[in-house]
């Protein structure tokens, strides 16, 4: 479980395709501070399980992934690049506190930029999803985007907007986001329990 606060910008290291799993190869700092073998980290909203990690506990550098080829097919990790940007953060320790919402790392579907538009010293994103997950788009709602927690503006039939105040375009990977990207979308769990 996690909470959308992205805690730091990763660079993508190495992708490699191995017995039946794509090794996932991510270069980091803060994130890896405490990080051992078995803990889940959010590689842009999706739960992934570290696998190896760089053996220097002092100043670790990097660690590494398994990512199925599903996960790989669902997400926008199969778009990653090497030297690329992506969103990390720790799972969510009790007695954490919650300043986004609770995020679990689940893929929902890929949101498509549809616009990027500067608007009274913030950004609005316009990102279109398949209809059939219009029933989880709340106004006022919380939705994770790359695994960050923001909160639904407009709602205009399978196209949502969302505002990103300076400081979250600065410290994730929407500051690199145009028309066009793909974008991991994850909608609130409280949304999902609610609309069956």
């Amino acid at each position: 479980m996690f909470t959308g606060i992205v805690e730091e910008l990763g660079r993508v290291k190495k992708i490699a395709h191995r017995a039946g799993v794509i090794l996932l190869e991510v270069s980091a700092k803060k994130t890896l501070l405490d990080t051992k073998i078995g803990d889940s980290i959010a590689v842009n909203g999706v739960c992934l399980t570290v696998v190896k990690i760089d053996p220097a506990p002092a100043c670790r550098s990097w660690a590494s992934f398994e990512v199925i080829h599903q996960t790989f097919k669902n997400t926008n990790l199969g778009l990653l690049k090497i030297g690329q940007a992506v969103n990390l953060e720790r799972s969510l320790r009790i007695g954490d506190r919650v300043s986004g919402h609770f995020v679990s790392g689940h893929i929902d579907c890929l949101g498509l930029v549809r616009r990027k538009s500067l608007r009274n010293g913030s950004v609005e994103l316009e990102i279109s999803v398949p209809p059939a997950f219009v029933r989880y788009c709340l106004p006022k709602g919380s939705v994770s985007i790359d695994g960050i927690s923001l909160t639904l503006a407009v709602i205009r039939s399978n196209i949502f907007t969302v505002c990103i105040i300076p400081h979250t375009l600065k410290n994730t990977t929407l500051s690199f986001t145009g028309p066009s990207d793909k974008l991991n979308v994850e909608f609130d769990i409280l949304a999902k329990r609610n609309s069956v």
